[in-house]
């Protein structure tokens, strides 16, 4: 009789740094926000690494256009999946955890949870396998908080095609895989709201720049770090 394999057991591993991640539709203007975190982080007497994903290290630049680009042949649902997945356990191995093990701070364009909204919900794959094989990949590693912001399919369209020509590969995608990434954004911050801060993208720069300030400010309260409140 055949015997079902046993799920993989992965422990957050110990560190000492802020690792925050900012996750969200295409168009919803992380790009913006992040380096706004880490320079008020910085002002605060933190040593701040602001990175992305796909990226961060040399072997995940090169993955990046393969997945990003158009150009590259056909591209199918899991091999996506695992070309996330290998950049991410690179930028882990490489850069985020000795960072936060040295007791820097690390603010991040995308993680994890990219991956189970646009290759499980937006690509239709297992919600286990692809969180699996990312528990792999990050070696069990969790942010400290995952800031979403909030956006429409259609309202992250529009805001792309003004700021710049052509979509890639994946922001080209129909509206109906990003409506499912957005719902699978906002039902993984219902399921874990202490971990998550979600913000209407809608909101102007500056709105959304306080907003993340004063729950990343109840955070180092929490810690006991610089730069909490009061």
């Amino acid at each position: 009789m055949s015997q079902s394999m046993p799920e993989p057991t992965v422990r957050q591993p110990e560190r000492r740094g802020l690792f925050v991640v900012f996750e969200g539709g295409d168009g919803a203007g992380k790009s913006s926000q992040i380096p706004e975190l880490a320079a008020w982080l910085t002002s605060l007497g933190h040593d701040v690494l602001a990175t992305r994903e796909p990226g961060g290290t040399e072997i995940g630049e090169s993955i990046r256009p393969l997945i990003l680009e158009h150009g590259h042949g056909d591209v199918d649902a899991r091999t996506e999946a695992l070309l996330y997945a290998a950049a991410r356990a690179a930028h882990v191995e490489q850069v985020i955890l000795p960072r936060l093990r040295n007791g820097g701070s690390v603010v991040c364009d995308r993680f994890v949870d990219s991956s189970a909204a646009y290759q499980s919900a937006g690509r239709e794959l297992s919600k286990d396998e692809v969180l699996a094989v990312n528990a792999f990949a990050t070696q069990g590693l969790v942010p400290d908080l995952t800031v979403l912001l909030d956006i429409s399919p259609e309202e992250g369209r529009a805001r792309r095609s003004s700021s710049r020509p052509g979509e890639d590969r994946i922001e080209s995608e129909p509206d109906g895989f990003h409506a499912r990434t957005r719902q699978a954004f906002l039902d993984l911050a219902a399921a874990s709201p202490e971990r998550y801060e979600v913000i209407d993208a809608r909101l102007s720069k500056r709105e959304i720049q306080e907003r993340v300030q004063s729950r990343v400010a109840e955070l180092l309260a929490e810690r006991g770090e610089q730069g909490a409140r009061p």
